[in-house]
């Protein structure tokens, strides 16, 4: 029985070996490849993306200089990501849907904190932040605003 969050293979090319790894919103979820059947109002916490070294050098390049997100090549199936039946299927309990709104202001936020920091020249940003905080940005902007469940 999977329990919880486990290291997953590269989402482009399926290497076992990662190098990188970026963490993107749960409904972000619907803009990757084969994400159809998964039921991202039931994923707790943030997505995660890993990548190789050789696809990592093209997610940078795609995002940074091209300016376009690498979200719709990953396979959503090599994504980490935990879903709430998990948990129920552990303690023998229902949960309630959670609630994603806290988690994906708290992205939006940070991803514009890192934008506004490399837009006024600050050399601390790290790359790897510079194309997570892209990338969130531009899911959560392709997606609009999160509409609530009315359960």
């Amino acid at each position: 029985m999977y329990t919880g969050r486990t290291e997953k293979p590269c989402c482009l090319c399926g290497r076992p070996e990662t190098d990188h790894r970026v963490d993107i919103p749960p409904r972000a979820v619907q803009l990757l490849k084969h994400a159809g059947p998964i039921a991202w109002r039931d994923i707790e916490g943030e997505v995660s993306l890993y990548f190789c070294a050789d696809d990592w050098a093209t997610v940078r390049e795609l995002v940074l200089e091209t300016g376009m997100s690498p979200l719709s090549r990953c396979n959503a199936g090599r994504a980490s990501f935990v879903l709430r039946e998990d948990f129920e299927a552990l303690l023998n309990a229902t949960r309630e849907e959670p609630d994603q709104a806290p988690l994906e202001a708290e992205m939006r936020e940070s991803a514009r904190s890192v934008l506004d920091r490399y837009e006024n020249g600050d050399d601390n940003v790290e790359t790897r932040d510079l194309v997570e905080a892209r990338i969130v940005q531009w899911a959560l902007e392709d997606l609009g605003p999160l509409e609530r469940s009315t359960a």
